[in-house]
């Protein structure tokens, strides 16, 4: 299915103002909203929304709802994108990431694992995490330095729950790492089955459990949690919307590792798990985005 890429054309500032209104608004469809600067010299930036053409005119009226509601006179452009597969096109030529004793790498680079390294195999798909963007990678690391502060080490902390698992690099590692129980869950029925494949491709499929969930709204996670492991690697305006569930799901004591969080997010992100009794621990910075460890 041919993909549709809707923008306006505006300023830097407004062009992040946008940003914020738009994943705002579509936050529940999945659709991936981005800011490039097309004008360095003339200051020119696009805010994109990308749909395809079954929800076009739909996502169209609802931007000119969140344009409207902003009091901005912008004009709507579409645009056709080539049907390439661009998530395999992007990854196919990425190269092995080391993250402490993890290396995430494609079928590719099998050759490169060293013997004391955890190896994460992970192929293009249609699935977010290949360790490359800084909030998965910061979520290895900080799975690693949590198994090393723990004198119990990481499988202290089963059962393990992996909200929002993408690609499910994240879970595999973490069941790796820790030999332990993970619960994968993702609101896309095609991240939970590649993260299923990955599992069982890494060995470790006897250990996690892929659900397609939307937020805490199953009986599963009363099933099988609670958990002393909690890492969401998804949004910031989500997890603050979950910052109650994720406490309630949480064991006492137990410890959470958030991410997808831009750097000026994390005090709102804070706040919110603050107010559910969570600690802050421990932040990392990568690329302009953080992950956050509370306990």
């Amino acid at each position: 299915m041919p993909q549709i890429r809707l923008h306006v054309t505006t300023d830097e500032a407004t062009a992040h103002s946008l940003l914020d209104l738009l994943e705002l608004e579509f936050e529940e469809d999945g659709f991936a909203i981005s800011t490039t600067e097309i004008d360095e010299y003339e200051k020119i930036w696009n805010a994109s929304v990308y749909v395809d053409d079954e929800t076009e005119k739909d996502a169209q009226a609802r931007i000119e709802k969140v344009l409207s509601a902003s009091n901005l006179n912008l004009n709507i452009e579409s645009e056709t994108l080539p049907d390439i597969d661009w998530v395999t096109h992007t990854l196919e030529g990425l190269t092995p990431v080391e993250t402490g004793r993890f290396i995430i790498h494609g079928s590719h680079d099998r050759d490169v694992v060293k013997a004391h390294q955890l190896a994460v195999e992970i192929n293009a798909a249609q699935a977010f995490g290949t360790g490359h963007h800084g909030t998965t990678a910061g979520c290895l690391e900080m799975i690693e330095t949590i198994g090393k502060k723990s004198h119990a080490s990481l499988r202290g902390f089963a059962p393990i729950l992996d909200l929002g698992t993408g690609s499910g690099v994240l879970a595999i590692a973490a069941a790796k790492l820790a030999h332990a129980k993970v619960l994968a869950t993702d609101i896309d029925p095609i991240a939970t089955r590649i993260a299923k494949q990955n599992a069982i491709f890494n060995q470790v499929g006897h250990l996690i459990d892929c659900k397609t969930v939307a937020g805490f709204g199953s009986p599963v996670f009363a099933e099988k949690g609670p958990f002393g492991l909690i890492i969401a690697n998804i949004l910031a305006r989500p997890l603050m919307r979950m910052a109650p569930d994720i406490a309630k799901n949480l064991k006492p004591g137990g410890t959470v590792i958030l991410s997808g969080i831009l750097s000026e997010q994390r005090y709102k992100v804070l706040s919110a798990f603050n107010n559910q009794g969570l600690a802050h621990q421990q932040t990392i910075w990568r690329n302009g985005w953080v992950t956050i460890v509370l306990k």
